[in-house]
């Protein structure tokens, strides 16, 4: 007995004198513009109408605790079919840029993204790309590991005619990338298990269907596995150079991060009870 007592007292003391703080030196990067372009057209709404930002933010070393804003570019639309131009401003220097006078994105044109930024241009094209409306949202009663989550029962249908991808949002950050394949033409429904750790009852949340492109599909999901969720969106971070669809026309080697979509965008209130 007095040996094991020993033994422990020497392998405790082995640990203690063996522990060393090492420092890990992170190697700094050179900052990459990220573009976070998102538009959405609420078909839903009467009129239609469409929320229109281009996110300007500039790549952080891992360990940083704020990602730096971009204030000091140009941000511009050209209607391809008339080569008419939107301009965007960011009014409150937050590096949110909003079209200057209200525009709805018109369907089957193509538009070009254009940012400046250091003497560099950057470019992407997009197309509004159809969504399906929501069917119904209920709030059902299974729950998944903690037994906090709050499942929401999602229906919609699928368009038959074509190949369909959809992104839901439901809250703000909590995105799912949905393709067709296995429900072409049909009534979809399935369960969402929503979870916020300092939720209230009641609780309202919005929820969004957006059609998106299968390029922008795959794309989404590949950054959400590296970002993951609840992150402040998925272009708040940039977790490694996935690139999207925009180059650097000025210097194709300093390419940026992010992506330029158009989506049709349906949306959906609910409130949430305990």
């Amino acid at each position: 007995m007095n040996k094991i007592f020993l033994l422990s007292v020497l392998m405790s003391f082995f640990f203690i004198r063996c522990e060393k703080v090492i420092d890990i030196e992170v190697p700094s990067i050179e900052p990459k513009l990220i573009i976070d372009a998102s538009f959405e057209v609420l078909f839903d709404q009467t009129p239609v109408t469409s929320n229109n930002s281009v996110k300007l933010r500039l790549s952080a070393d891992y360990f940083d605790d704020t990602i730096p804003v971009v204030t000091d570019a140009t941000v511009f639309l050209t209607n391809l079919s008339d080569n008419s131009i939107i301009s965007f401003t960011d009014e409150n220097t937050d590096g949110d840029y909003k079209s200057v006078d209200s525009f709805t994105p018109l369907d089957g044109v193509a538009y070009e993204l254009t940012v400046i930024h250091n003497n560099e241009i950057y470019k992407a094209k997009a197309t509004k790309i159809k969504s399906s409306k929501i069917t119904s949202i209920v709030q059902g009663e299974k729950t998944l590991f903690s037994g906090e989550e709050v499942e929401l029962k999602i229906s919609f249908k699928d368009d038959e005619a074509m190949k369909n991808h959809y992104l839901i949002n439901v809250d703000r950050y909590n995105y799912l990338p949905i393709e067709d394949r296995y429900f072409n033409g049909s009534d979809y429904n399935f369960s969402y298990f929503y979870e916020d750790e300092n939720i209230e009852f009641p609780k309202t949340i919005d929820i969004k269907l957006s059609g998106i492109t299968q390029e922008y599909f795959t794309y989404f999901r590949i950054l959400i596995g590296q970002s993951g969720q609840n992150a402040g969106g998925p272009f708040q971070s940039a977790p490694s150079s996935l690139l999207g669809n925009i180059i650097n026309t000025t210097n194709e080697a300093n390419f940026p991060l992010g992506y330029f979509h158009i989506s049709e965008t349906d949306t959906f209130k609910i409130e949430l009870v305990e």
